[in-house]
Parts: C-alpha cells; structure tokens; sequence
C-alpha cells in the first residue's frame, strides 16, 4: 500500500470512530467539514432526519461562496467560511452545534473554520 492510501485508509478510520461518536440533532446539529487540496466544504446535518439544513464551500459552483480575494490564503478563505456559516446559523436561529472534523487532524483549514465559526457567535 502507497503512502497516500494509507493516509487515506487511517483518515477514513478516525472519520467512522468519530461520527460514531458525534451525532447532532435539531436543537444542536453536527458541522461536518471536509477538505481537499483546492477547496474546502462545511454543512450543517441534522442526524436525528437525516438532512442538511445548510452547507457552505469555497468551490465556485452554485453554493454559497464567501467573498475574498483571489490570492488570500487557504485557511483565511476558511476562516471567513466559518464566519459566512455562523451568519446563516444564526439567522436560522441555530447558536450550538457539534463539530465534526471528518478525521482530519484538527489544525489549519480545520481549526480555521471552527475559529470562523466561534467568532460568528456559535458555540461549540
């Protein structure tokens, strides 16, 4: 096995340990966050329906994208997403959540987002 899949393999291995852990539910629902090499995505799920009640990414598609400048760096990108989904939280009424890092290691873009998001005024 190459390296990348084992680092691959071991993310997924911490991703089912703690989902298996972290559940969310309509008064306090699970941030979810995933990253890759170009861009990063967040959604709010509740687990008790089994529905996203709202998701964020920096991709350029349809979702919502935060506005930045183009050579702003990936974790700040992360960092205003955070504070782009803390915004639309709030307005759903939505103050608690519980964060799911998707077995990443929580540093960089990661603790970027979570950042973003407790200084939106979101608890987590």
């Amino acid at each position: 096995m190459n390296k990348n899949k084992a680092k691959q393999s071991n993310r997924i291995k911490r991703h089912n340990r703690v989902t298996a852990k972290v559940q969310g539910s309509s008064k306090r629902p699970r941030v979810a966050v995933f990253k890759s090499n170009q861009y990063i995505y967040a959604q709010v799920i509740d687990d008790k329906v089994g529905k996203t009640l709202m998701s964020i990414s920096d991709y350029g598609g349809k979702k919502a994208k935060p506005k930045t400048k183009t050579k702003d760096k990936k974790s700040e990108v992360a960092f205003k997403m955070g504070e782009l989904l803390a915004e639309k939280m709030k307005k759903e009424g939505i103050t608690e959540v519980v964060f799911d890092r998707g077995g990443f290691k929580f540093h960089g873009r990661i603790k970027s987002v979570a950042d973003g998001l407790i200084k939106g005024g979101v608890k987590i």
